[in-house]
């Protein structure tokens, strides 16, 4: 039996994956993107050790905490990160939303690719920039990245900053190293910043393997801002802490200057343990769990081959969100919502959320025990049965 075959009672525990509506009471939740299995032993047995200290002062971690997040990154990408890079933030949206400020604007442009992760629309807007779009091709089997409609959006709208999210939410593309190379060629011609979302960088499958964006070219390292986390990677998103590695000592000290306006400098003390920990620690269980996610991709993948492709599965090459095609339906987005909670028992999120092209889509998390994956499936199969194409 795998440690992630445990099935964990997250109810009451003020969980927001869990805490379901009026009317979800029996639902199975697979919309939010934290995983249902516990972090690795060696991260509890951190988090034990600083409450049995007592003590939760101000905590600011000497160079250790740095190395390990770098040689995590050197180990698993051959990215040479250096610890004079890393700016330790709360989270990656948090500082996304901070370099937007520090490097563009009110009334500014900001470019973006759909459907993507929806807090980036939010951030943008709430910071009083434009949203540009450029939208990801789909071609029936994968997503695509139009070059020609990217350059044209930069150049048209005056772009000063691109947000590439990398692999991809929700999508669930791994970028290659010649497509990234070809956005950052754009970029750098018409003078724009990147700020490169990798916090899904530790989740790719195989026949894939994600770049680093900044690690391209030492050109394309001097235009970005690279945001990582161990959140998704370790489930750790409630102790809040992202490394956010910026080489260029002037965009550095850019950002730097907006991050301290907000009064948050020192971070939570169990995260920075859980992280520094977690970096250590836990190459053997992110392996570990690679493998069982693959098992968990394998199985939806046939079981909706069943189905006669009335839903389609978007083959996943990164995350662990899976990117549903349900357009077969013929329902509208409030409609298939509807049936995916009153009929398939099953709360994910609608893919409209993340923009207009993904209408008709759904995404569906599926870390977690295969019992629950295969209750989930079965549940939605039966649904499935009901419909009338």
């Amino acid at each position: 039996m795998s440690v992630f075959d445990k099935i964990i009672d997250r109810e009451h525990t003020g969980s927001v994956k869990h805490t379901l509506r009026s009317g979800e009471s029996g639902v199975i939740p697979m919309w939010v993107a934290d995983m249902d299995f516990k972090a690795p032993e060696q991260v509890t047995e951190a988090l034990l050790a600083v409450t049995q200290h007592g003590i939760f002062g101000y905590t600011d971690p000497d160079e250790s905490y740095d190395l390990a997040v770098c040689e995590w990154y050197r180990r698993n990408f051959g990215w040479e990160a250096k610890p004079a890079w890393n700016i330790r933030t709360p989270g990656v949206i948090f500082s996304i939303a901070a370099a937007i400020r520090a490097l563009t604007d009110e009334g500014d442009s900001v470019l973006i690719q759909q459907p993507v992760y929806y807090p980036f629309m939010e951030i943008i807007c709430s910071n009083n920039r434009r949203i540009i779009v450029n939208e990801l091709r789909f071609d029936g089997r994968k997503y695509k990245i139009d070059f020609e409609d990217f350059e044209e959006k930069i150049k048209k709208n005056h772009i000063k900053l691109f947000v590439l999210c990398s692999p991809h939410n929700p999508v669930g593309r791994v970028w290659t190293k010649n497509e990234l190379s070809r956005i950052g060629e754009i970029c750098l011609k018409h003078g724009a910043y990147v700020i490169s979302d990798e916090i899904h960088s530790d989740f790719v499958f195989s026949g894939h393997r994600h770049t680093v964006f900044a690690d391209v070219s030492s050109a394309l390292a001097n235009i970005t801002i690279t945001c990582t986390s161990p959140m998704k990677t370790f489930n750790l998103a409630g102790l809040q802490t992202a490394n956010i590695f910026i080489s260029n000592t002037k965009l550095r000290s850019v950002f730097l200057k907006e991050y301290r306006k907000t009064g948050y400098l020192l971070l939570n003390t169990a995260g920075l343990a859980a992280t520094k920990t977690a970096y250590m620690y836990g190459q053997d269980w992110r392996d570990e769990l690679i493998a069982y996610l693959e098992g968990n991709i394998a199985y939806l993948q046939k079981s909706l081959a069943e189905t006669d492709g009335i839903i389609e599965l978007i083959q996943p090459e990164g995350t662990y969100l899976m990117w549903l095609d349900c357009r077969k339906l013929m329902l509208s987005d409030a409609e298939l919502n509807s049936f995916f909670i009153k009929k398939a028992r099953l709360k994910l999120h609608k893919g409209v959320t993340f923009g207009k092209s993904g209408s008709g889509f759904m995404r569906m998390n599926i870390a977690c025990p295969r019992k629950t994956l295969e209750q989930a499936v079965g549940s939605l199969k039966f649904a499935i049965g009901g419909v009338k194409i």
